[in-house]
């Protein structure tokens, strides 16, 4: 630390990563400020995780009514209904008092909070708008942006970010794109009954998950009433009365009252000058750093979204974590990237954690696959038709399980136990000899005891 500057370390970008470097390295002595120009959180907090996650519970809840008729509920339809304002203005309270908790963490810790836009004058100097601020340390923890493809009609495309301020619902919507996002919105406008319609220019979504997570999934979404088109992707967009009207590259079209496109997301850089001092960006546009968070200039680092990691908060965390250490603590610390689990929540669920069954293939010598297919005991009385799936990858030779995955019900809080134990280089026979729960679902990972393939 060092009294030649203002700051031993100023963060741009209040996010999860950006937030939790500048409390850790508070509390162990340093002098730190961070700066954020938009609001404290974050994209999870604010557009993203957070926000996303309570209208899914939003938009599950009619079917619980529906499934409430068979364990005896008699619920009259005409006196059910749903208003989106509502659900919205209580998102936005939740969102704020969030906000106010951020905002008290950083404060507590003593960080200086300094709101507007950052850039980088030099190697130790960020300039917000009249004032220059010096430090010996400058982190980037900007994070990313949504990104539309240029096309006619771009304008009339949401993105993520405005989903979570509608001021009312469409009848119809397209969602446009096939990662986890499109997914989960596609489940969330569907659950609250708007005809979704899902356009994604490949063969098959989720892309990177494994494929019989892939294919149960787009089984279970069609059941929800989805449209799934793949193979197509949008060629324009145009603002026709009150609808719009959309064409698709295999010469068919749509009338629908919304178009949203979540086909993927940027590095948040923009007006930094970074590349000006020396900051090298990769193919992709994100920060190159070496395995301490470092940047080609020995005063500035990144972590999270910023730098093209795994785009999870959670990530953003134990960055934040290893970084504060190398900083101002013992000047340790290594991320691992091995084994990290996550969630898609669409409905259903998936859970994942580890390798696929085609990356252990790659990676690994002969497997043993095995795999439950299952109606949830929840259905057996309601009635719905929904399935579950589970999934262990496991390496012949070491018994070690490389691999667990899941769709279904609160497939991610299962997942987390699982991960816990993969983590541990657990075996397929640490599974084997465990004690189920019973009844639930989550006891499936451990009687699975025949190979469905090897």
């Amino acid at each position: 630390m060092s009294e030649n500057f203002d700051y031993d370390l100023i963060v741009i970008g209040a996010g999860s990563g950006g937030v939790r470097l500048a409390r850790m390295s508070a509390q162990r002595g340093a002098r730190v400020a961070i700066i954020e120009s938009r609001y404290l959180g974050g994209t999870c907090v604010n557009v993203g995780c957070v926000p996303k996650k309570l209208f899914v519970y939003g938009s599950h809840v009619h079917e619980d009514i529906e499934d409430a008729a068979g364990y005896g509920w008699k619920i009259p339809k005409e006196d059910v209904s749903f208003d989106w304002p509502t659900l919205v203005a209580n998102k936005n309270a939740e969102i704020e008092r969030l906000n106010g908790i951020y905002q008290r963490l950083l404060e507590n810790a003593g960080v200086i909070i300094i709101e507007g836009t950052a850039s980088c004058r030099d190697a130790h100097t960020v300039v917000v708008g009249d004032q220059a601020y010096t430090a010996e340390n400058i982190t980037i923890a900007t994070g990313g942006w949504p990104v539309t493809p240029d096309l006619p009609g771009k304008e009339c495309i949401l993105s993520s970010n405005e989903m979570f301020y509608l001021p009312q619902l469409p009848r119809q919507a397209v969602v446009w794109g096939g990662g986890y996002i499109a997914v989960e919105f596609a489940g969330i406008l569907a659950g609250l009954g708007v005809e979704t319609t899902l356009i994604y220019r490949g063969d098959l979504f989720l892309r990177g998950f494994d494929d019989d997570v892939r294919q149960f999934t787009a089984t279970e979404l069609r059941k929800k009433g989805i449209d799934l088109k793949f193979g197509v992707t949008i060629e324009s967009v145009q603002l026709e009365g009150p609808h719009y009207q959309v064409e698709l590259s295999d010469g068919t079209s749509i009338t629908t009252g919304l178009v949203m496109a979540a086909t993927g997301r940027r590095a948040l850089i923009d007006g930094l000058g970074l590349e000006e001092l020396g900051v090298q960006l990769n193919a992709s546009g994100h920060i190159v750093v070496d395995d301490h968070f470092q940047t080609a200039v020995p005063s500035i680092s990144a972590l999270g979204d910023v730098i093209g990691t795994p785009q999870l908060t959670p990530v953003a965390l134990a960055q934040g974590m290893v970084l504060s250490r190398r900083l101002f603590g013992d000047g340790k610390g290594e991320m691992d990237y091995r084994c990290i689990p996550t969630a898609v929540f669409c409905q259903p669920n998936i859970g994942t954690v580890g390798l696929t069954e085609s990356e252990a293939c790659q990676s690994h010598g002969k497997l043993r696959i095995y795999r439950s297919e299952f109606k949830p005991m929840k259905h057996t009385m309601s009635g719905r038709d929904e399935r579950s799936l589970m999934k262990l990858i496991v390496e012949d030779e070491t018994d070690k399980v490389l691999g667990a995955h899941m769709v279904g019900p609160d497939a991610g809080e299962i997942l987390q136990g699982i991960a816990v134990a993969m983590k541990a280089g657990a075996t397929k026979a640490d599974f084997d000899s465990t004690i189920g729960i019973h009844p639930t679902s989550a006891e499936e990972f451990v009687t699975m005891r025949e190979p469905v393939a090897s």
